[in-house]
């Protein structure tokens, strides 16, 4: 069946397409973008995906996706600016919205082959939240610098109230006992730990959990001392853990996502070990920049090796040019590659997707 996460286009127009995700639909008329009031998520417009499948895309029965091994609920990242008066996203703003399924689909080829979808639209975050200056960079307050970004305002527990009761609805109505993916970026990885950090000892997920999918945030000391029941992924098909990585070149001594003098736990998606092994580039299974739909712009099997940093717990890669793939925001420096986490590893994650859930299915 062909899915709509397939297709070709060009590399630069994946960049632009993620700049556009990240700037030129946050950048609509701010007097439309108060956060409004709670989102009822027995309301399926509250959704950006339903138990979404490659069936349900072709027209077939919500019912269809129940052939999959497991449900993925996958959180978006930050795709809204917003501004002092704006720092959390509207859900009545349906430009903003499209933005948001945007993002999603840039990553949800990676769950689809396997899980099927959940992905509730929320308040998120603004980037404001992280830089109160994106124009004037390095003058801005980072909020990043605490565990939980922008909790002084409350804005990330706003966020984050969204997704519990999304996550709370779709346990309480779709799960029935259905293995569980857990997956997020950037700010959807930070509420994706705050889920495994709440519900962690909740039976409804913890006896279901493939696997939580932190990509693209930290995962401090401070954190697993706090919630002992949170364990990290030893190897490439342990269920019940955190996966987690954040990408960056060697130069790099500090970022918004691992503060210089942090160190975040993690897992090399080459080679499935938590050492500094270096992970040749033969073991890239195929890097994928996709666009706007989920189509692939380009593939390239081999295209970096990895290991991770002894001293600050982040994924080194070995073959990328930071030239070549710039920051894009100016929050971040050359040489951080967060917006690039999925897309370098794509093919190895699809395949851990699968090989995690098809470990659970024979306990």
């Amino acid at each position: 069946m062909e899915s709509k996460f397939k297709g070709t286009y060009s590399f630069r127009k994946t960049i632009a397409v993620m700049m556009f995700l990240v700037i030129a639909v946050t950048a609509l008329p701010l007097q439309v973008m108060a956060a409004g009031s709670d989102p009822d998520y027995s309301d399926r417009s509250n959704w950006a995906y339903y138990a979404m499948s490659e069936e349900t895309l072709a027209g077939e029965d919500l019912s269809s996706s129940l052939t999959k091994q497991a449900d993925c609920f996958l959180v978006c990242p930050t795709v809204y600016k917003g501004d002092a008066d704006h720092l959390n996203m509207s859900l009545q703003d349906e430009k903003t919205k499209e933005g948001f399924v945007g993002a999603l689909n840039m990553e949800a080829g990676i769950y689809m082959e396997t899980c099927r979808m959940f992905s509730p639209y929320y308040r998120m975050m603004s980037l404001y939240c992280y830089n109160f200056d994106l124009a004037a960079e390095n003058e801005g307050t980072v909020l990043g610098s605490t565990q939980h970004a922008g909790v002084v305002n409350g804005n990330a527990n706003l966020a984050y109230s969204d997704v519990e009761a999304a996550f709370d609805y779709y346990l309480d109505n779709e799960n029935d006992g259905r293995p569980i993916v857990l997956a997020g970026f950037s700010q959807g990885s930070e509420m994706v730990l705050r889920l495994m950090e709440e519900y962690g000892n909740d039976a409804r997920l913890k006896n279901n959990l493939v696997a939580a999918y932190v990509i693209g945030w930290r995962i401090t000391e401070d954190d697993l001392e706090r919630y002992p029941y949170l364990k990290m992924a030893q190897d490439a098909t342990d269920t019940g853990v955190i996966v987690s990585f954040n990408t960056e070149d060697a130069s790099v001594d500090g970022s918004l996502m691992v503060p210089e003098g942090t160190y975040t736990y993690g897992i090399n998606p080459l080679n499935w070990t938590t050492d500094s092994t270096v992970a040749d580039k033969d073991l890239n299974l195929g890097a994928c920049f996709t666009k706007y739909s989920g189509a692939i712009s380009r593939e390239k099997d081999g295209f970096t090796g990895a290991y991770r940093s002894a001293e600050r717990g982040t994924l080194i890669v070995t073959d990328v040019d930071p030239d070549e793939y710039p920051p894009v925001l100016s929050l971040f420096s050359e040489g951080v590659y967060h917006l690039y986490d999925y897309q370098f590893f794509y093919r190895n994650l699809e395949q851990n997707v699968a090989a995690r859930a098809a470990a659970f299915g024979t306990q």
